[in-house]
């Protein structure tokens, strides 16, 4: 009776996606790897219903399904991502900044801005911080 009530909470694609790996365990030549059409079906399912759970009801390795999962998350943020450019507010001109650079010989480079226009800080300080 324990064991009904187990099968019972195994979710539905989950109990599907064991018929499809017990049916290819069946019929592959022994040391046959499992087909990426297998890995991605246990991908989809570890996503919705967890490694853990997953691995052990398709009699998978935790650890190798992790991996795959990980690399899937990496590839979809990678993906994902695209590049937005954001456009800045024109500056007020009663704007003002000090930035003030100091490296570890004690050498130090002080730069007051107050107006319109912003020079390049990167420049600067890659200016000052590669002095020789």
């Amino acid at each position: 009776m324990a064991v009904q009530n187990r099968r019972q909470d195994i979710p539905k694609p989950l109990v599907q996606g064991r018929k499809r790996f017990r049916a290819w365990r069946r019929t592959r030549k022994l040391g046959t790897r499992i087909p990426e059409r297998l890995w991605d079906v246990a991908v989809k399912l570890a996503v919705t219903h967890g490694l853990n759970r997953t691995a052990s009801v398709l009699g998978l390795d935790y650890y190798s399904l992790k991996k795959r999962v990980d690399s899937t998350d990496s590839d979809e943020h990678s993906s994902a991502s695209t590049f937005v450019e954001l456009s800045m507010p024109p500056l007020a001109t009663s704007g003002e900044c000090v930035i003030e650079l100091e490296d570890v010989a004690g050498a130090r480079m002080r730069v007051h801005l107050k107006g319109h226009e912003v020079p390049d800080l990167v420049a600067f300080s890659h200016s000052f911080w590669n002095a020789d």
